[in-house]
């Protein structure tokens, strides 16, 4: 039976406002919120663990047994929901319990990536293209409202891992990965030439680039061929050329 919430002040609701505000609060808790029909369904769908649901009055969703069924009127839903238009659909959702640091040749390490939707765009083709995603310090939170509805839906099925770069770095010494850095610099080549199964790719932000960790530990810069009249791509779409010639090599 589903439990009716009204009030701004109540304790399941002032969670969710903290969840969505505080990116130290989530990892406290090991929590985070899903908005929208499309994303629920996904989360519910590859096994996320869906602690409640927290339904607009008057929409109609499958709640699955177990768990919780919360309602509330159009105007909370409104007021909590970070949506222009609320499609009257919360999921409170476990995070994925932390793992060792794994890494293999061919992966994707994000080093800096601080705008969500760019992250989200990124994890999005990541799993299209099925190249696991490193994100060190720096990065914008992947379980954050903005970035897990951009990834629309990627982040509950391919979870990417987070780590300091410096264990990234030691990882792939130990296990001999070498490392590609996509750099705008005089020794970069031409990123078609290599055998990018081979390496680590680490991409920076727009702003920043690489940080200097990772240039000073580069086997070898790459860069992606465009026109001279253009500066550069935006990360999330630079990010998508690397993927995809990532996965093209591995065939």
């Amino acid at each position: 039976m589903a439990e009716w919430i009204t009030a701004k002040t109540n304790s399941t609701i002032q969670h969710v406002r903290k969840l969505l505000a505080s990116r130290k609060y989530r990892y406290e808790c090991r929590a985070f919120v899903a908005d929208g029909t499309k994303l629920v369904g996904e989360a519910l769908r590859w096994g996320i663990g869906v602690e409640a649901l927290i339904l607009r009055e008057g929409v109609e969703f499958p709640v699955p047994p177990g768990i919780r069924e919360i309602r509330v009127p159009e105007a909370l839903m409104k007021d909590v929901s970070r949506m222009e238009a609320p499609q009257g659909v919360l999921a409170l959702c476990r995070m994925p319990e932390p793992r060792p640091l794994a890494l293999e040749p061919g992966c994707l390490i994000l080093d800096g990536i601080q705008d969500p939707g760019n992250l989200g765009t990124i994890l999005r083709a990541a799993d299209a293209f099925e190249i696991p995603v490193v994100l060190t310090e720096g990065c914008a939170d992947p379980y954050s409202e903005k970035t897990v509805r951009a990834t629309m839906g990627a982040v509950f099925r391919t979870p990417p891992q987070q780590a300091e770069a410096e264990a990234v770095l030691a990882l792939c010494r130990k296990q001999g990965i070498p490392i590609c850095a996509t750099a705008l610099s005089d020794r970069a080549v031409d990123i078609r030439s290599l055998a990018l199964q081979n390496y680590a790719v680490v991409i920076g932000s727009e702003g920043q680039g690489i940080g200097e960790a990772f240039l000073a530990a580069a086997d070898t810069e790459a860069i992606i061929p465009m026109s001279p009249r253009c500066e550069s791509l935006n990360a999330a779409v630079a990010a998508t050329v690397v993927l995809w010639e990532l996965r093209r090599d591995r065939k």
